[in-house]
């Protein structure tokens, strides 16, 4: 036995290397080249106040100038600067502002601001934004900005001002922020392309609902005066006026409107471009407040719920109505009679309507609207009647009738669709017989 350990000992030591007594060499420090460097640059080192004591304006606007003037890697669009992924990070902190931080000039992309909260100085200017995309100086671009990212940032204007503003950029992201007390806007975009608002939380007033002060609601939180923009999973909690939109190819979807009440004078969705419409809601929750389209042409409201009396208003213009789909929605009211789809014609009726589709929706409490219908009427003689005024949404428009004369009788009666005025299907035979008709009825179109 003690053979055998010692034979184990010894293989032992004949694997293990001998143990060498100098020093491993130090790790060689790589020094890399300017341009490769990280592009962080952190607020608190330019002298930002993070608890929000100070005023940090400059500090700040200094951060973003040294990002604008660091090392760029080509280009983006023609005459944008692609600054290679820059970020200012504001660490967690919160920034007291006395002025709007905008960028220190036109012709650049690739930024991220990121990570912290913005609040509005006692002074800050009533008419500016926490947040300005706006070109202080001009460039070879068609465009002010290219991918511009804000994210993960609380804004909180004071009632001071807007929360932020984009003027003429491309493909701008504003990703899981927080914005509130703004007393004009949230978010303002205007002209340009492609921004895209993302898992947000917007309100004039911090609340959760059933506000005393909602009333008293003011602003917008969103304001679409561009195109091709999309406005996803969004909150909207207090203001008049949720979304307005006035530019055209624009998108929302999953957005929750309960910013203020239609019965105390609130929006949710504002579609004010006549005759050019272009928008497609889907999938959004209007929480005790609509939508209101102007002269609507082109639009799909789909998917959505429409909860508390909520409905869909068009607005007659110049008596526009096209290209509309209002379909597969779901309304729930308090039996109140409140119609699910309704007209203002106060400055003129509805003259040119084509295509317009409003079917397959359903409500509780709410009375329905359509322009397709089916009925029947039972009786014994010669001329049955079907009224569908309460259902069809375009007064005395009838478009298209199918119907079918069911007689259990031995008489075999000639039978003709006679009229069709104010929404009453009229069916007459030449002989009295006891039948009933079935009809099937369509509007959408003057022509």
């Amino acid at each position: 036995m003690q053979a055998f350990k010692h034979s184990l000992l010894t293989r032992r030591q004949l694997a293990t290397p001998p143990i060498s007594s100098s020093p491993a060499p130090a790790p060689q420090a790589t020094l890399q080249p300017t341009g490769s460097r990280p592009r962080v640059y952190q607020v608190t080192s330019y002298g930002a106040d993070p608890t929000g004591k100070v005023d940090s304006t400059e500090a700040l606007l200094k951060a973003i100038a040294d990002a604008f003037n660091g090392p760029s890697e080509g280009f983006l669009m023609n005459g944008i600067t692609n600054l290679g992924g820059a970020h200012i990070n504001l660490q967690g902190g919160n920034y007291l502002i006395s002025k709007p931080l905008r960028l220190p000039a036109a012709g650049a992309g690739n930024l991220m601001i990121s990570g912290g909260t913005l609040t509005a100085s006692d002074d800050f200017p009533t008419d500016g934004y926490l947040i300005d995309l706006s070109a202080s100086s001009s460039s070879s671009s068609s465009y002010n900005y290219e991918y511009i990212t804000i994210k993960d940032l609380m804004l909180d204007c004071k009632f001071r001002g807007g929360g932020i503003s984009v003027i003429n950029s491309l493909r701008t992201s504003i990703d899981n922020c927080y914005i509130t007390h703004f007393n004009t806007e949230g978010i303002s975009v205007q002209n340009g392309h492609e921004t895209y608002i993302r898992n947000s939380f917007l309100g004039q007033h911090i609340t959760a609902g059933g506000d005393p002060g909602e009333r008293k609601f003011s602003g917008t939180a969103i304001n679409l005066m561009g195109n091709d923009n999309a406005v996803t999973d969004v909150v909207i909690f207090s203001a008049a006026i949720g979304v307005m939109v006035s530019g055209q190819a624009n998108t929302l979807s999953g957005v929750h409107c309960y910013n203020k009440a239609t019965g105390f004078g609130g929006t949710g969705i504002y579609l004010k471009l006549p005759s050019l419409t272009q928008t497609r809601i889907v999938n959004c929750y209007l929480d005790y407040t609509g939508i209101v389209a102007e002269d609507p042409v082109q639009l799909t409201i789909s998917s959505c719920f429409f909860l508390g009396d909520a409905y869909i208003l068009l607005k007659s213009i110049n008596g526009l109505a096209k290209g509309i789909n209002i379909v597969d929605n779901m309304f729930a009211g308090s039996n109140k009679g409140i119609e699910i789809v309704q007209l203002d014609q106060s400055k003129g009726p509805f003259k040119k309507i084509d295509q317009v589709v409003v079917d397959r929706n359903n409500a509780e409490g709410m009375n329905l609207k359509a322009t397709a219908a089916r009925g029947s009427a039972q009786g014994n003689g010669t001329s049955w009647t079907v009224d569908f005024s309460p259902v069809l949404l375009f007064p005395n428009l009838i478009n298209h009738v199918q119907y079918s004369l069911s007689s259990s009788g031995t008489k075999f009666p000639s039978h003709a669709l006679r009229n069709v005025s104010q929404n009453r299907v009229v069916i007459e035979s030449d002989i009295a017989v006891a039948a009933r008709v079935f009809v099937t009825v369509e509007q959408g179109s003057t022509s």
